[in-house]
């Protein structure tokens, strides 16, 4: 079965190569905007703070964004988000050129692109369904999709680091900015066959009931949603803190924090491609307890890591852990959740991911500036490994209370 066969899809091979452009330049403006804060502050909270920003709009707006890409055209909303998103990177790029390090500016830029980002993911996770023919290789398209972000992940920043030290932030964003262009051709090139929403007549908020109900009455679901709700809070921030382990811990400059970014996309890049050589019937629950060990144990590694390589081995590894608990847990909402409310269950998954990260990274960004950046990137750690086995204990509380059912009947 080849690793690739989402690719004979005609629109997912057009917005695979979209993505594989402009990913590039969204994680060459991510670091960017970490080192430009860092640079100019020397402060890890206001670093969570930045990280807050961009993301919390997706705890209070994603169940309303999922409501609503339900109602509307998928495709016609993805357009206007990147759009948007092109332009939040042009003025980044023309207010560093011309020297205006205003705090309040980046912060204000950064609220932005997190008010279009929560429409934008689960408009993007919401159409996947419909760019493959043969459902058969939704799974293997996911995982391609995680594959080509996470290898994004491993060039923006090395591109990024060459890029800091000799020609500034600036042409970090506006070669992002340009990079926007690709995607946009792609999706004008598709050639979609969407079927028309049907207007619910109901109140949107009543719509978002529905979807909180779908997931209360699916324990299976809800369970994953709650995993990744826990990780995003308590460890998924060790990545908002990279930085001052380049910076402060380790000496370091631009180049040696886009090192870190790097080695974080080398190990999400292979945990990627080893989801999508998985079969369409693998247990995903199994994949979710084994890969939040392994980000649990690299977390706890890189807070005591002596060396640079070893730090950079930890955080490989890490991230390794998180693709695959990621990318496992989203397959497993797309594949299981209804037609009818897979929008609405995404937007769940996305709150609990870029929702309440961004409260995590703030949490953590004050306990590291109270406690010190090791001590809580190891608690971090910890707290990963408490939140697997309470997963643990959850899944095999719900099995015997299954087979108690079946036994009985």
């Amino acid at each position: 079965m080849s690793i690739f066969r989402s690719l004979r899809h005609y629109n997912y091979r057009l917005f695979f190569t979209g993505q594989a452009i402009s990913l590039v330049g969204t994680w060459m403006q991510r670091v960017a905007v970490s080192w430009l804060v860092y640079r100019l502050t020397g402060s890890a909270f206001l670093l969570g703070l930045i990280t807050f920003l961009s993301l919390i709009p997706s705890l209070i707006l994603a169940p309303y964004a999922g409501s609503y890409v339900d109602r509307h055209n998928k495709y016609k909303i993805l357009i206007i988000t990147q759009v948007i998103l092109m332009l939040q990177a042009g003025a980044l790029a023309i207010m560093i050129w011309f020297k205006v390090y205003d705090m309040f500016w980046i912060a204000a830029l950064s609220l932005v692109q997190g008010l279009v980002n929560a429409f934008d993911v689960t408009a993007r996770q919401s159409l996947m369904v419909n760019l493959i023919d043969d459902k058969e290789d939704l799974p293997n398209a996911i995982a391609l999709n995680s594959s080509v972000f996470n290898a994004a992940r491993l060039v923006g920043p090395a591109l990024a680091g060459v890029i800091l030290s000799t020609l500034g932030e600036d042409i970090c964003f506006l070669i992002n900015f340009v990079s926007f262009i690709a995607v946009l051709g792609c999706m004008i090139m598709m050639k979609l066959k969407l079927t028309k929403q049907v207007k619910s007549k109901e109140n949107i908020w009543f719509d978002l009931k529905k979807g909180y109900d779908y997931l209360k009455a699916s324990p299976d679901l809800a369970s994953m949603v709650l995993m990744m709700a826990g990780s995003s809070l308590l460890v998924i921030p060790f990545t908002t803190l990279l930085p001052v382990f380049a910076k402060d811990i380790f000496n370091g400059d631009a180049t040696t924090f886009s090192w870190f970014e790097s080695a974080a996309g080398f190990g999400a890049f292979f945990g990627a491609i080893y989801m999508a050589t998985l079969k369409a019937n693998q247990n995903l629950q199994k994949i979710v307890i084994f890969s939040g060990i392994l980000l649990s144990a690299s977390v706890v590694a890189l807070a005591i890591s002596p060396t640079l390589i070893m730090a950079l081995i930890c955080t490989g590894l890490a991230a390794l852990g998180l693709m695959a608990q990621n990318s496992s847990i989203n397959t497993y909402l797309q594949t299981h959740a209804e037609d009818t409310m897979r929008g609405r269950t995404l937007s769940y998954y996305i709150m609990a991911y870029q929702g309440v990260l961004p409260i995590g990274s703030l949490l953590m960004g004050y306990l590291a500036h109270q406690f010190g950046t090791q001590s809580v990137v190891a608690f971090e750690g910890v707290a990963g490994l408490l939140i697997v086995g309470a997963f643990v204990y959850n899944e095999k509380h719900r099995n015997d209370i299954k087979h108690n059912a079946i036994s009985l009947s």
